[in-house]
């Protein structure tokens, strides 16, 4: 499985953003799908993650109430609603296929990775 994130780019602080990711063929089993980011000199941080059927999702304490998760019922693709960004948001952005239909919070638990997509916030 292939996963294309695309949607990155530079924008002001207090813009928006909204990243896709999507699959090249469905997987065998019904996954969840999140997003990560890893800034320069930073470790890979879990942003956001949904289930398989779209109707949960978890999200990092801090993208709370400023980004939305979406999917589609039965699709392998994923959205990523990015409002009011601060610079702090700047990093590239991973999309990834996890193991289970419920999402979670440990990378560990994400089999497929996408090549990422860089998002850049101007102060």
């Amino acid at each position: 499985v292939q996963l294309q994130a695309s949607g990155g780019g530079l924008v002001q602080t207090g813009g928006s953003l909204r990243l896709s990711c999507a699959a090249s063929r469905r997987t065998s089993s019904n996954n969840a799908m999140g997003w990560f980011r890893q800034a320069p000199g930073k470790e890979r941080e879990f942003v956001a993650a949904v289930s398989w059927s779209g109707s949960g999702a978890i999200y990092a304490d801090s993208v709370k109430g400023r980004f939305t998760i979406s999917k589609e019922y039965g699709k392998s693709a994923v959205y990523l609603q990015m409002s009011s960004l601060k610079p702090e948001d700047t990093a590239v952005y991973y999309c990834a296929v996890g193991r289970r239909a419920v999402p979670s919070f440990d990378p560990s638990e994400y089999n497929y990775w996408g090549q990422g997509t860089q998002v850049t916030v101007s102060s």
